[in-house]
């Protein structure tokens, strides 16, 4: 290993484990207050394995309630040090202004506990209760077969632990209930190992999923952190997912179906290099799982692209961040003759917590027509 990757994986360590103490010393602080906890040692060990719960799932596959645990922590971690501080420094200025400690303490504890308990509910049901998007665009384009063309679209999956059999028989009956034409999935179908996906039969309830044109998905970055794609694509195929790896098909000889490889393969083709044979008089639809070259798939000629990646932000306020990284982080917006549609994902990383967004199917209705 580089000793630049080892100093960057210390300098991790010493900054998380200095996050873990602040937070940890803030819940030491009121559980002593109110319930006379003294047990240091038995709390610092509690403390640490929930801490580096997620570390110890992802290094020791089979022990998944680790992973699953580590998971909700980090909306913990997340909103712990946007509300510690503020809390803190109320707890300072109330002190400080003669009012006993003990009491401050208790009552700055409790509200910042219903505070949490109050997000985590809302972000829960957000997480658990998808929505359907509706988005129209025309392409002044004719096709052989369709005048118009309704797409169901899903990205952002996550299937495993979190996003279980019960989340998975809630996208199987809404994209069914849409009846589209054609069901596409830009990618992160699975969390990481497609072995939870097959070892619950997920599958077999994926393959649910009807549409007359067909199933067709692509890579996410997650697929990637897996390292089980040959084992993912077997098993889409076998439920009759196809998935598209820097490839194009003809649909009915009326549009061009376009998959990409994530951005995480340094080997995947340019997206012009990707379609410099089409024929362009045909509508071209692209799946790109993180929408970071929208403008270089509206200067190739694409005519709808469609991704995910962003779960915009997932959890407030993360989704500052997303909508600086991207050009277009949630949402439909044009780029010339493109129409670019990001959806905010059916699942979650991590914890199973939406503040700020929402779990969504995309119904994409398109219309080809040769003058609009």
């Amino acid at each position: 290993m580089r000793p630049r990757i080892i100093f960057r994986i210390i300098l991790f360590l010493i900054i998380y484990s200095t996050i873990g103490f602040y937070i940890s010393w803030n819940g030491w602080a009121w559980l002593n207050q109110v319930f006379g906890l003294e047990n240091k040692w038995l709390y610092g060990l509690i403390a640490g394995l929930l801490f580096y719960s997620y570390l110890i799932g992802r290094g020791i596959k089979k022990l998944a309630i680790f992973r699953i645990i580590g998971s909700y922590w980090f909306a913990v971690l997340q909103y712990a040090l946007l509300l510690l501080p503020i809390t803190n420094i109320i707890v300072l200025v109330l002190t400080s202004g003669g009012l006993p400690e003990d009491q401050v303490v208790a009552w700055a504890g409790t509200i910042f506990l219903v505070i949490f308990g109050i997000l985590f509910s809302y972000g829960t049901f957000n997480a658990y209760s998808p929505v359907v998007r509706t988005y129209a665009v025309t392409i002044p384009k004719q096709t052989n077969q369709f005048s118009k063309l309704r797409i169901a679209m899903a990205s952002d999956m996550h299937f495993g632990h979190l996003s279980g059999l019960s989340h998975l028989q809630r996208l199987v009956k809404g994209i069914n209930e849409l009846r589209p034409d054609i069901i596409l999935l830009p990618g992160d179908i699975i969390d990481d190992d497609p072995e939870p996906f097959i070892q619950k039969k997920m599958g077999d309830v994926m393959s649910q999923l009807s549409a007359p044109l067909g199933i067709f998905g692509v890579l996410g970055n997650h697929e990637y952190y897996g390292r089980a794609i040959p084992e993912f694509v077997k098993e889409m195929e076998r439920i009759g997912v196809k998935i598209l790896q820097d490839e194009l098909i003809e649909v009915k000889e009326s549009f061009w179906l376009v998959g990409r490889k994530d951005k995480t393969d340094s080997n995947r083709q340019p997206i012009d290099q990707l379609i410099s044979n089409l024929t362009l008089d045909k509508p071209v639809i692209m799946m790109d799982h993180q929408p970071a070259e929208i403008k270089q798939a509206a200067k190739s000629g694409v005519d709808l692209l469609l991704s995910g990646h962003t779960h915009r932000g997932q959890m407030s306020p993360n989704h500052l961040v997303t909508k600086k990284m991207y050009d277009l982080d949630w949402g439909y917006q044009t780029f010339n003759q493109l129409h670019a549609i990001v959806s905010s994902g059916f699942g979650f990383w991590g914890p199973p917590i939406r503040i700020g967004s929402r779990s969504e199917i995309v119904q994409i209705e398109v219309t080809f027509t040769k003058d609009i």
